[in-house]
């Protein structure tokens, strides 16, 4: 059994047990996050909603939240002497799927 579900403008893909990372939730760790807007639900048969399931939800744990690794943003432009170094380091909350109910 899988569901897709939506959440910071993208799409997951989970079954029970799977750990994923999505945008900021501003969550403590060890509290329970349940996503409403399920897409589509595949219990042998394949349900897709209108825009969501009716009905339908994702139980999931908070383990963390925390930062990802650097991504350097380096502009330069070329015989004019321009260069510039820049960084960013995205937040993200990583959650365990612990239920699935339809």
């Amino acid at each position: 059994m899988y569901a897709i579900i939506a959440s910071g403008g993208k799409q997951y893909k989970v079954e029970e047990g799977d750990i994923i990372r999505v945008e900021k939730l501003g969550l403590e760790a060890g509290t329970s996050y349940k996503f409403e807007s399920v897409l589509a639900l595949n219990n042998d048969s394949l349900v897709i909603g209108t825009p969501t399931v009716a009905g339908a939800n994702v139980e999931a744990e908070v383990i963390r939240e925390a930062k990802a690794k650097k991504v350097v943003v380096y502009k330069y432009k070329r015989k004019t002497g321009y260069h510039k170094k820049n960084g960013h380091r995205q937040q993200f909350t990583e959650l365990k799927i612990t239920k699935i109910n339809a």
